[in-house]
Parts: structure tokens; sequence; C-alpha cells
């Protein structure tokens, strides 16, 4: 089958690479890189995650995949637990930054990025994924990855019936600061803290330090704003978000000078109330409905719901 993937983030490709050499699978996203909020960016010599901080493992599935990936040094462990809390639960890392466990997904595959898709139209044959320069992809199942409401909008000319308590389904929002310093931070071995990311009285859900994290070889630290801090200030401008955010983090930078600071958004950081299944096929029609919004938030539930999509389409032929 030709299968078309929209969104290149964690649980578009664990699909396309589920259904890789038995499928003719191409991945697109629009976005310059892949992996989505598995996201990794470089300021000077220092290095941030500023998307997903690490990941813990329930299932055997994954648990195949993190064991690939610490046998080949793409993973680690961090710790056990923030703020002295451990749980006996290892939370997993990628080695080089989180962005270094989607390019591993990725290579091999076919995936083009800066791709921005206009519409996904059915056709006679079955669909044909318009890109926004006007060129267009056949396919004969289409697996959409982004924020459902994101694939709703893509879809809208395609008269499928989704459902309407699917594709209104709120997303929080998030706002970051990458900070990088002079001199190591003031935060805590070992190197993150975590508070209750829908704590109004905090400005912070999560205090990611790169360097003791061991992403960064310099100094830089990654602050994740609460989820309601995030929405009463999204409209700010960034210069001024810019401002708050550095006094509120000033405790947890310490005496360090700050040598650069920039502000990050995350429209669709995860979904207020996720969608009980791992994923919403419609049969007739092959496509599927994927990604973070399903079977939970968190890594793993992004990582099955990709799962769950590819052997939907495998069904389907």
């Amino acid at each position: 089958m030709r299968v078309a993937v929209i969104g290149a983030g964690l649980a578009g490709l664990v699909a396309a690479r589920s259904l890789h050499g038995d499928h003719d699978v191409v991945v697109l996203d629009k976005g310059p890189s892949v992996g989505g909020r598995l996201a990794t960016r470089r300021i000077g010599e220092a290095r941030l995650d500023h998307g997903a901080q690490f990941f813990t493992v329930r299932g055997a599935a994954l648990q195949a995949q993190v064991d690939d990936w610490l046998e080949r040094g793409i993973a680690r462990v961090w710790c056990h637990g923030f703020a002295g809390r451990a749980d006996g639960y290892p939370r997993y890392c990628g080695s080089d930054g989180m962005n270094s466990l989607a390019k591993d997904l990725a290579s091999g595959l076919d995936h083009r990025t800066n791709q921005m898709v206009f519409m996904v139209r059915r056709t006679e044959d079955g669909w044909d994924v318009v890109i926004d320069d006007g060129s267009r992809i056949a396919a004969d199942a289409v697996i959409l990855t982004c924020p459902v409401p994101q694939s709703w909008a893509l879809l809208a000319q395609a008269e499928l019936a989704i459902p309407e308590e699917l594709f209104r389904r709120a997303y929080h929002r998030t706002i970051g600061l990458l900070t990088v310093l002079d001199r190591p931070s003031a935060v805590p071995s070992p190197g993150g803290v975590q508070f209750d990311a829908d704590d109004a009285s905090n400005a912070f859900g999560f205090i990611a330090d790169n360097q003791a994290k061991g992403v960064s070889p310099v100094p830089a630290v990654t602050f994740h704003a609460t989820q309601p801090w995030s929405t009463e200030h999204w409209d700010d401008d960034v210069a001024l978000l810019r401002t708050l955010l550095l006094e509120r983090a000033r405790p947890w930078i310490g005496e360090a000078c700050v040598l650069d600071a920039q502000v990050k958004k995350w429209r669709f950081a995860g979904p207020v109330d996720p969608w009980v299944d791992a994923c919403w096929v419609e049969a007739e029609h092959q496509v599927v409905l994927a990604g973070d919004l399903f079977a939970g938030p968190k890594f793993e539930g992004a990582f099955n719901s990709g799962l769950a999509a590819a052997a939907a389409v495998v069904g389907f032929s």
C-alpha cells in the first residue's frame, strides 16, 4: 500500500517505521526537522531539550525499543526521580538530546521536512495529499498524527464522520524559556525539578539543567511554565515573556549570568482530556488519526498510538 503519514513526531515515526519495508511509506512534516516535541535546540555551544524532557516505560513494546536504544547508546537513564523522591522508575532521555531518538526512528525512512500539507483530498483511487507548493502525493491510506484540530482542518473537504467530541478536544499550552549560562546553575541534583503543571501558584512546571542531564557541554537550563501561567500570558509580547520568566527563574539560575535567553511556545503541548482509544480509524476510506491525544499524553502513549495506527493500516490491506 501507498501510505502517507502526516506529522513526523513520535507517533508518526513509530507508525512509519512499523510499516516500512512492507508498504510504500512517506512521512511529511511542516517543521525543519523530525521529532515534533522531541525537540533539541543548539544555542552556540549549548544544547537544550525544549520539548519533552524525559520518558518512563511501563509496557513491553516501548521497553523493547528502549533496550535497543540503550544497547546502541541512543538513549540512557537520566535518573530515577526528582527532588530526592526516587520511585524506582528510570527516567530515560536521548543521549544527545531527545531529538536524537526521533532521528534514529526516521533513519532509512522517506521523510520530508519543510512540507506544509495544505489539504488531504479524496480521489477515486484513494487520497491526494496536497502540499502548499501545489505538489501532490497519492496514497491508498493516510495516517494523520498532527494535533487533531489540525488533522480535522486538513480533512475538512473529505466528508468523514469524525466525532465532534474528538476534534474539539482541548490542548494545554506551554511557554518555555531556554537559557545559556556562564557557570553552573543552582538546579539541584540530578538536574531536574518537577512541580504540578496545573498549579496556578507556580510559574514553572518543570526545570531541567541540560548540562547536569548530560545533554549540553556548557551550562544551559530549560524552564517550562505551568499550564495556567502559559494560558494567562500566551498573548504577551515575546520580550515581555522573556523578562517575566527570567525574573521567576533567578532562584534556579543562582549566581550565574545569563548569556542568552530565548522563548519557545508550544501551542499543542498535550491534551487536556485524552481520547481513550489508541487511535481513531475510518476503515472505509482508510484514514487513521493518531498521536499523543490518544491513549495518554505522555511519550509512551504517543509511541503506542503509532503502533496502533500501523496495525490499523495493516488491517486495511
